[in-house]
């Protein structure tokens, strides 16, 4: 394997005001990413899994000043992904630890960044694995909890994610992060709450809707027959369209409710995304 130093195609950075960091740190920017759609990296593991998933890297940026703290196996790590980014035309950039930290994410980056050219396509251009349920996401706002569903999915060979509605997106660098790296390897679409009723329409989409005032218990549903798990916004959970959508027999959707035993009235959406999806791998397989 070649040095790391080697592998470099430019001057190391000094300057956190150089135009290369500042431009690239905006990518943490919703507005700058659906511009460019470009996003950033954070992390070894998430770079590798990107690289895996043949997604198309630009730059890789690491810090020169923290290589040489690390230890052996760390150093050895991330010299292979430098070297497999390269290798695949990816611009390697080395920084000095102060202007790496303003492109990187806050006190766990690992010394290396990524820029990647990657965001979620239309559902016109959905292609779901086959034979598999899909989660559809309306309005989540954190990108912790969405990246946590992106794992399950994943985890739970799910065939897709529809995410619509507003709310953050699949290229937020923190989602990637809360998804290690899973979000590459996942079809995903990003469209609206209307465009993502229509898919269902068409497809002929069961759905499994979780509500607080869920009418069948959720490990009633029939979920044995690739069903979409539809999940609501952390605040205000599933909008009427979805509902007035059922109601007009547009869709075919059954409402679930999880227990709640406790003084709260509700799950976190990940945990709820997780209980359903593991549900429905228990009755594919059963």
């Amino acid at each position: 394997m070649p040095p790391l130093q080697s592998i470099t195609t430019s001057e190391t950075i000094t300057s956190p005001s150089n135009p290369r960091v500042r431009n690239t740190s905006k990518l943490r920017d919703a507005t700058t990413r659906r511009q460019t759609g470009l996003t950033l990296i954070d992390g070894q593991r998430e770079i590798h899994r990107c690289l895996a998933a043949e997604k198309e890297l630009i730059e890789i940026f690491f810090d020169a000043d923290s290589f040489s703290l690390l230890s052996d196996t760390e150093q050895t790590n991330l010299t292979s992904i430098v070297t497999q980014a390269s290798a695949q035309g990816a611009a390697v950039t080395p920084l000095s630890s102060r202007p790496f930290s303003k492109i990187a994410f806050g006190n766990r980056n690992e010394g290396i960044v990524a820029v990647a050219r990657f965001r979620a396509e239309t559902l016109a251009d959905f292609k779901p694995r086959p034979n598999s349920p899909i989660f559809l996401l309306e309005g989540i706002e954190k990108p912790g909890n969405l990246g946590a569903i992106f794992r399950t999915a994943d985890a739970a060979g799910f065939g897709g994610v529809i995410i619509c509605g507003k709310g953050t997106d699949a290229s937020n660098p923190a989602v990637i992060r809360a998804s290690l790296g899973t979000v590459f390897h996942v079809p995903v679409a990003c469209d609206t709450s209307v465009a993502a009723i229509q898919w269902c329409e068409h497809h002929q989409q069961n759905i499994v809707a979780a509500t607080p005032v869920g009418t069948t218990d959720w490990h009633a549903a029939e979920m044995a027959k690739q069903p979409a798990i539809l999940l609501g916004s952390e605040a205000h959970g599933i909008s009427s369209l979805w509902f007035d959508a059922a109601k007009n027999k547009k869709l075919a959707l059954q409402t679930v409710a999880l227990p709640m035993l406790g003084l709260a009235d509700s799950l976190n959406v990940s945990a709820t995304a997780a209980v359903l999806a593991y549900e429905s791998v228990r009755q594919r397989n059963a």
